[in-house]
């Protein structure tokens, strides 16, 4: 007789053990989040921040630095007076006693002007000390428990000092605590008595929230303000380093035409020049080949000018001879402009001849921009070994005179100017007119001796 053989039991269901080993795996890391956070803000607790230093110091109004201490002062005169005969008159404690708690928690809102941490820490162990001896007594109008209300009001005052000045960790730690010392004593509150730590931690809580979103707001308002200023001298320090950058490259084509013309002479002097002796022969030589050299190193610069990739302009660098075309584009822009060149300037150097064109381009671009419809008047003459470039324009005749439009200048106005004399031993005068206008003056040595 064959035997069956016996049925295997059904296997159990699979368990997934990536979950379960996840979840076993996230609850050590909970607890570590949370004991962090606790060691933070016990940490935050004992270390104030930046002790010392008063509150609202750094306002610029003398009354604003001097408000904390005259609220403190005040603060602390009112309740100290009310909350030692409350504690007399009321919950029936003897008056040594009453002084003593009365001094220790309001006292410190003195100290709260300079270190408001320090100041809770002594107020928030007075009063659950004071709480303690409320439970011992008997008074006969012993209503609220374990706050008394002028407690409240100088409790509410601290918190505003904290929220001016600590951290957010310090303050959640504030509340945190005084939430918990106002539960942990509603446990022994006498019958009969009026809860009111629900009240103060709420208070506390809107107080410290409040008053450190307006800190925060404020230090967000002066890092901005910081950064604007920054941005700003950041973005005059480029303007400045593209403009001497573009002078750069126009320089280069006015002296890149003297070192041609040195070295088309050094070489071509042992041909013009008949019986030539050897000596000479190889000095001029070497000046052609030092010429050379010069123009090889002068076009590397300005390839390192060029960063940003662009080809050179191909045209001749404009001079004086080219003002009377930007007159007549100014003109065709819709501002009124009349030319006095006078015709005899004599022997303009390149560098000079060159500032002086750009000048008078800044000079009507920025009318243009900024003064659309005003007339202007543009003069050039030569006095005394010296060039001077006069532009004036009358004030504006249009509404909006930020519209640009018509001519264009090099783009950096005043600064571009104010470089370009510089770089020439010139001056220059700018500024507005009585009549609403503006005057731009420039005065460019002729003479290279002038120039050093």
């Amino acid at each position: 007789m064959a035997i069956a053989p016996r049925p295997e039991p059904p296997a159990p269901p699979p368990t997934d053990t990536r979950r379960s080993g996840s979840r076993r795996s996230e609850l050590p890391r909970s607890v570590d989040r949370v004991r962090a956070l606790f060691q933070d803000t016990g940490l935050a607790l004992t270390t104030p921040t930046a002790p010392g230093e008063p509150l609202l110091a750094g306002a610029s109004p003398r009354w604003a630095r001097l408000l904390p201490y005259l609220v403190a002062l005040a603060l602390t005169a009112s309740l100290l007076p009310s909350t030692i005969v409350l504690l007399v008159q009321d919950y029936g404690v003897s008056g040594a006693l009453a002084g003593a708690l009365g001094t220790a928690q309001t006292a410190p809102l003195l100290l709260a002007v300079t270190r408001p941490l320090q100041a809770w820490w002594i107020v928030f162990t007075a009063d659950v000390f004071g709480a303690l001896v409320l439970l011992g007594s008997d008074g006969p109008r012993a209503e609220y428990w374990p706050w008394p209300p002028p407690l409240l009001v100088g409790y509410c005052a601290l918190m505003v000092a904290l929220g001016l000045r600590e951290s957010r960790r310090a303050l959640f730690g504030v509340w945190l605590a005084t939430g918990t010392a106002g539960y942990v004593l509603e446990v022994f509150r006498p019958a009969g008595q009026t809860s009111i730590h629900a009240l103060l931690l709420v208070l506390s809580g809107v107080l410290l929230l409040l008053v450190s979103g307006v800190r925060a707001r404020g230090d967000a308002q002066r890092r901005l303000a910081e950064q604007e200023t920054i941005s700003e001298a950041e973005r005059a320090r480029r303007t400045l380093l593209e403009e001497r950058a573009r002078i750069a490259r126009e320089l280069h084509d006015v002296v890149a035409h003297h070192m041609s013309v040195i070295t088309v002479q050094a070489d071509s002097a042992p041909y013009r020049i008949p019986d030539l002796p050897d000596a000479a022969r190889e000095e001029f030589g070497s000046i052609a080949t030092s010429a050379r050299e010069s123009l090889a190193e002068m076009r590397r610069l300005l390839s390192v000018l060029r960063s940003d990739g662009g080809e050179g302009e191909r045209a001749p660098q404009p001079g004086l001879d080219r003002v009377q075309q930007l007159v007549e584009a100014t003109v065709r822009a819709g501002v009124p402009a009349e030319l006095r060149l006078a015709a005899d300037l004599g022997d303009v150097p390149q560098a000079v001849d060159l500032s002086a064109y750009r000048i008078v381009q800044e000079a009507l671009a920025n009318v243009v921009r900024h003064a659309p419809g005003a007339s202007t008047r543009v003069s050039i003459r030569a006095d005394g070994g010296w060039l001077t470039v006069l532009v004036v324009n009358g004030p504006s005749l249009e509404e909006g005179s930020a519209v640009e439009r018509g001519a264009h200048g090099t783009g950096h106005g005043l600064v571009g100017m104010r470089e370009r004399v510089r770089l020439t031993g010139g001056s220059l005068d700018t500024g507005p007119l009585p009549d609403g206008g503006f005057r731009v003056a420039a005065r460019l040595p002729l003479r290279t001796e002038d120039t050093a």
